[in-house]
């Protein structure tokens, strides 16, 4: 009998509904005291390989319910949408998007931030930090007992973790340009647009083109309550999955990944409702039924511009210095 995880029914409803409009797969499984959970992948749009696309990720850490949820909002918006929007279809005809609402629903069976083998996912990736971490926060292999284990120094990634790195690496980094967003929930009082590095202060080489996106969306949405900054503005990790797929994606060649990571600032809903602090699962969620809706609806602005900044990307990126100059050079004999 399948186990009743309300993520994963409504994820699966969702699939069922929109099987005429997206694609489904399973990654893999995981195994929770004799219960089977699938960790599943949904796509949509464009089948070109060349064409721009976006990921959207949830669920890495399985306490934080709300950054399923509010993918689960987004999908069920888009498929509402594609019933009488036109210029959705033709977006979709230049532009492929990837979800992976749930990608440790073991986690979320279990209600740990860990994954049923006690790992952290976010701890779990072969990087290291040459830089000073904080004690346990910054990734341990002490013992699964503690929170932020890396897990065994020799042992393979978890499987998790193995299956959204496979699907990054087929769906997102091979192509000439891509965007990731990975919604969590837990840190501060504001929300906040995270980018790499977590596991060093180097600036990482697309700085820049980070850069075009945030003043894109400041000029676009000006009174937008978001903070971009690099994670390590916060606290350096090991293990940082982004930074590892980032670090690959860099040695090939010329296409452009910006891996982001968005954190929902839980620490707003605990001080409007103290009462939060006394369950796991109120630190990292909004319990209130309203706060709850205004949170679904309110990053759903945020992703639709990600995909269409995705799909007109060779208008805001920056210009390469080569192609600069030859604008200048043309201005000037002009």
């Amino acid at each position: 009998m399948q186990p009743k995880l309300p993520e994963l029914i409504e994820l699966e409803r969702i699939i069922e509904a929109g099987k005429s409009l997206l694609n489904a797969r399973i990654a893999c499984n995981v195994e929770v005291k004799g219960e089977r959970f699938p960790v599943y992948v949904l796509t949509m749009g464009s089948s070109d390989p060349q064409a721009p696309a976006v990921g959207f990720f949830g669920g890495v850490h399985g306490l934080e319910r709300i950054g399923t949820r509010v993918l689960l909002a987004f999908l069920r918006s888009l498929l509402a949408r594609l019933q009488w929007d036109p210029v959705l279809h033709h977006q979709l005809t230049s532009v492929r998007l990837v979800f992976m609402p749930l990608v440790n629903p073991g986690g979320m069976w279990n209600n740990t931030r860990c994954n049923p083998g006690g790992v952290d996912l976010m701890r779990n990736a072969p990087v290291d930090s040459l830089e000073k971490v904080p004690f346990l926060l910054g990734g341990q292999r002490f013992s699964a007992r503690l929170p932020w284990y890396r897990g065994a120094a020799d042992a393979p990634m978890e499987p998790e973790a193995q299956a959204l790195c496979e699907v990054v690496r087929t769906e997102l980094s091979c192509r000439p340009f891509s965007l990731a967003l990975d919604c969590h929930s837990g840190f501060g009082l504001q929300d906040r647009i995270w980018f790499p590095y977590a596991h060093s202060e180097i600036p990482i080489r697309h700085l820049p083109e980070i850069h075009a996106l945030k003043d894109l969306f400041n000029q676009t949405y000006a009174e937008h309550n978001y903070l971009f900054e690099p994670q390590s503005l916060q606290y350096l990790t090991h293990g940082d999955l982004w930074d590892y797929l980032y670090l690959q994606a860099t040695t090939e060649g010329n296409k452009i990944f910006l891996p982001l990571t968005l954190e929902m600032g839980s620490w707003r809903w605990v001080k409007k409702n103290p009462r939060q602090l006394f369950s796991r699962d109120g630190i990292f969620n909004p319990n209130k039924p309203h706060r709850q809706q205004r949170v679904l609806r309110s990053h759903l602005l945020w992703f639709d511009f990600l995909t269409r900044a995705a799909c007109a990307h060779q208008y805001w990126l920056p210009q390469p210095a080569s192609d600069a100059g030859l604008a200048l050079t043309a201005g000037i004999a002009a």
